[in-house]
């Protein structure tokens, strides 16, 4: 009888038609595959119906997140290693590949109702983008619990891409985050008793740091119960009552006007495609003529704008993101001058394996405060996310704009 991991790997070239790039381990331990490759381990034969019923991303993140489906060594560089290789794949298998298939799948017991997803697994309900959908969209991705946040995220709390200029050391997080936060003050051009507005604001970061390092008065707005709280507490031990305030309050219902500068720091991902234009005239309106934008936030190609499946179920579902230049465009058709525009790809990358490297080192609270397949999640999606800045196919930039 051919052990089971021959069998599979053989099976995997036919429907790839070349080499399958992984070496795989199988439930009853046989290895076969390139010795050189990374290990693919499949726990249970639960890990292949998971493939089976959802072919691709979504299958591969179920098996993973569940744990019915393990990577021995690097994560981030198996994903590197095997999309080069499947890029020479074969799109679609021939049908004597599928009958292959579809053997193997009655001889280890594959079929029968689908298995269900892991409930980490995100189930949004209503229309995309109504306030309610929205609130749950961030619920699910920002109120797992500050002290899941505290434990990946470095002192500033600030979960967005850094800035690491020469003077920053490799790793050190911390300094990549104040760098970032003073490189967006300046850029507004911040003024001690200035009104800055931060649509968006997180845990805080730069809330306190304008407040503190730049003398403003600073309103904050999340749409998160868990931030907000947070924040208010961060305010009240730095004792800037007087300088910054917090608010749970949706972008759509700001009625500010007259800012002297406003922020949005990574949020314009979360408000969709129909909505973005909407998303920008609020911003117009709440600075004054003369006043100053900053938005930071991620782009993407037309493919997967939501990021992939895996991101669009389990980490921040009905997120979009757009190429650069039709952001540029919206900016612009609300109203805004556009003044300089700078890109951060690179430097996300040091961000998120700092932020993986901080979830390996508290692995075990991560895992006791939100469970292991929580944080199976996040190191499936810190990896991924590495990668996907690394070669390109996301980016994030700073746009800086003047209200005419």
């Amino acid at each position: 009888m051919t052990a089971t991991a021959t069998r599979l790997h053989g099976l995997l070239g036919e429907v790839l038609g070349t080499e399958p790039p992984v070496r795989i381990r199988a439930w009853d331990g046989s290895l076969a595959g390139p010795a050189d490759a990374p290990v693919v381990a499949l726990r249970s034969p639960m890990a292949l119906r998971r493939l089976l019923w959802r072919p691709g991303e979504l299958g591969l993140a179920r098996a993973y997140v569940a744990g019915d489906l393990e990577v021995e060594g690097d994560l981030g560089a198996a994903f590197a290693h095997t999309r080069r290789a499947f890029a020479a794949a074969r799109t679609r298998p021939t049908p004597g590949a599928v009958r292959s298939a579809w053997r193997a799948a009655r001889d280890w017991r594959l079929l029968g109702a689908p298995p269900p997803a892991p409930p980490e697994e995100a189930r949004l309900r209503g229309r995309r983008h109504t306030q309610r959908r929205d609130r749950a969209a961030i619920s699910h991705h920002y109120d797992l619990g500050n002290d899941f946040y505290a434990l990946l995220l470095d002192e500033t709390m600030a979960y967005s891409c850094g800035y690491w200029t020469p003077d920053v050391p490799d790793g050190d997080g911390a300094a990549a985050s104040r760098a970032k936060l003073d490189l967006v003050c300046r850029k507004l051009e911040l003024r001690p008793g200035d009104h800055l507005v931060d649509v968006g604001c997180g845990w805080g970061s730069l809330v306190l740091h304008a407040a503190r390092e730049y003398g403003v008065r600073v309103s904050g707005y999340t749409i998160s119960q868990a931030q907000a709280s947070f924040v208010r507490d961060r305010i009240a031990r730095a004792g800037l009552g007087d300088h910054a305030a917090v608010e749970l309050r949706d972008y759509r219902d700001l009625d500010v006007t007259g800012a002297d500068a406003v922020a949005s720091i990574e949020m314009g991902e979360h408000v969709g495609a129909k909505r973005y234009p909407e998303y920008a005239a609020v911003l117009h309106n709440t600075v004054r003529p003369g006043g100053r934008l900053l938005l930071q936030q991620m782009s993407r190609g037309r493919h997967a704008a939501g990021g992939g499946a895996f991101i669009e179920s389990y980490i921040a579902p009905d997120m979009h993101m757009r190429p650069l230049p039709e952001t540029l465009r919206m900016v612009a058709a609300a109203g805004f001058e556009l003044r300089h525009v700078e890109a951060l790809r690179e430097h996300y990358v040091r961000t998120i394996r700092c932020w993986a490297g901080r979830l390996e080192q508290h692995w075990d609270d991560v895992v006791a405060l939100a469970g292991e397949r929580t944080a199976r999640v996040w190191r499936l999606y810190l990896a991924g996310g590495a990668a996907a800045f690394d070669e390109g196919r996301m980016g994030v930039d700073q746009i800086l704009a003047v209200r005419r």
